[in-house]
């Protein structure tokens, strides 16, 4: 993990950089795919949804007093939304898509004042940050 200064405008930019966002999706999608077909179940991204903390109240941890059978229909809505077609399977272009529509929500939640926050190494947002700072550097 790591203090990152970051703004909508970081992740926006990142996001309309086709070539470096799908690569950085491509990426975590094979990541998830355990069996490697091509395809991503409930299971293989079950943990990936569960990172996300929907309900996080304290230091990484959602809130307990949600029933456990509450907040796994949570993730499987969440799931649900990756799955377009309603295969109960997620392909690459569902995930790219999905994936866009989030951190698209992650920067307008943002807006255009630099926040500081902890991100995660890995993270689409750190891979925004860090490819922020590269074109700055490359400018300069």
């Amino acid at each position: 993990m790591s203090v990152e200064i970051l703004d909508g405008s970081t992740v926006r930019s990142f996001v309309e950089d086709e070539g470096a966002f799908n690569s950085s999706v491509d990426d975590r999608f094979a990541a998830l795919d355990a069996d490697h077909d091509g395809l991503l179940t409930y299971a293989e991204m079950a943990g990936e949804l569960m990172s996300l903390r929907v309900l996080e109240k304290h230091f990484g941890v959602d809130e307990a007093a949600v029933a456990p059978d509450e907040l796994g229909a949570l993730y499987r809505g969440l799931f649900e939304r990756f799955d377009r077609d309603g295969s109960g399977m997620v392909d690459r272009h569902e995930f790219r898509a999905e994936m866009k529509e989030v951190m698209l929500a992650v920067a307008n939640g943002l807006g255009f004042l630099p926040v500081q926050m902890v991100v995660e190494e890995g993270s689409f947002l750190k891979v925004a940050v860090d490819r922020e700072l590269g074109q700055l550097a490359k400018a300069a």
